[in-house]
């Protein structure tokens, strides 16, 4: 039966015993994911060094960088130990899947496992997206409220991730960022330096073999993909956490009263069978409540979320008017008044 809703939200033992029956991992249909989208990588990578007309080869690259994004889904999931029946082999899945997008396996564990998913939505905790107060943007030194102004125009959550999230979190992070230190966190961030130059010196044999500029080839083969998987991830984490619905909260006990496991993400739909090609990665209210769902479960895990808690999970067709209204008007958070605001602290409509 559909939790009237007006009742509290169960318990989330309950909501997670609703998902089991489509939690089952299925092995062979994993590893079947990867080799497809290895197959997919290297040939969008080929195209981007050997079609014969630039345009083909940007849009070769262009591609490339979408299914470094489907790659890093399937990683993310085994990063969750929900890919496949077997830990081992969800870890070294993981990191191999990580790789085309440059992302060291055991910081990602540590940053999204332990503070994304422990503490979604809460403020001091989860860092990825976390709004600002008014008061706290305004005594920004001037140069970080225009990083902040750039990040939430709607037009840069690619170079939020790469600089906020990646180049200060996740590749050989400083003592202050990343306290803890562990041989691990050196290791993946070695072998995912050693993948980019490996990545670079087949791009310099390439120019020098098809009589290519290098440059060129940098641009296409390695520039490019890059650039479009960082721009994919930034968007992805931003409308799963930012919309005029979704809360976040500055004190631990109202953010544990507030079944944050169901309120502070969003499932975003749309249609041409997008979501299909992102893995189900917007199914994400179910990732969020049962982290052991696998991505080719999800659909029907939401659908089953949808039909208990009617009313309780925010639905939004995706809409480029409706993503540039939210980058418009979600720039900062009322923590008192539990409402976004824009950079003046007037109240999201």
């Amino acid at each position: 039966m559909p939790v009237h809703p007006l009742d509290p939200i169960p318990h989330r033992k309950i909501i997670r015993s609703w998902l089991a029956p489509v939690s089952r991992k299925n092995t062979a249909w994993a590893l079947s994911l990867v080799g497809l989208d290895l197959i997919l990588f290297t040939a969008m990578l080929a195209g981007a060094v050997l079609l014969p007309h630039p345009v083909l080869q940007l849009l070769a690259g262009a591609l490339a960088g979408l299914v470094i994004g489907r790659l890093f889904i399937l990683g993310h999931d085994a990063c969750h130990q929900s890919f496949t029946r077997h830990r081992r082999l969800n870890r070294w899945l993981g990191r191999l899947v990580f790789m085309p997008s440059l992302t060291p396996y055991s910081l990602w564990d540590v940053g999204h496992n332990v503070v994304h998913h422990g503490y979604t939505n809460l403020r001091a905790f989860d860092f990825v997206w976390q709004p600002l107060s008014l008061e706290d943007y305004r005594n920004l030194p001037a140069w970080r409220q225009l990083c902040e102004r750039v990040y939430r125009s709607g037009w840069a959550p690619g170079l939020y991730y790469a600089l906020e999230i990646w180049w200060k979190r996740m590749y050989f992070p400083s003592r202050q960022i990343m306290p803890t230190r562990r041989s691990i966190f050196t290791a993946d961030c070695v072998l995912v330096t050693a993948v980019a130059i490996a990545w670079i010196l087949a791009l310099v044999y390439a120019a020098s073999a098809t009589g290519q500029s290098l440059p060129w080839l940098l641009l296409t083969a390695f520039v490019l993909p890059l650039f479009v998987w960082n721009a994919l991830i930034g968007f992805v984490v931003y409308v799963h956490h930012t919309h005029a619905s979704v809360a976040w909260y500055d004190k631990k006990a109202d953010w544990s009263a507030a079944s944050p496991f169901v309120s502070t993400t969003v499932h975003l739909t749309f249609g041409a069978g997008l979501g299909t090609a992102l893995h189900h990665i917007m199914e994400h209210t179910a990732h969020h409540v049962d982290m052991g769902v696998p991505l080719y479960r999800l659909k029907r895990a939401q659908a089953l979320l949808e039909e208990k808690l009617p009313g309780r999970i925010v639905v939004q067709p995706f809409s480029w008017a409706w993503y540039f209204r939210t980058a418009r008007q979600c720039k900062l958070y009322d923590f008192e008044r539990q409402c976004w605001t824009d950079f003046a602290g007037r109240q999201a409509g």
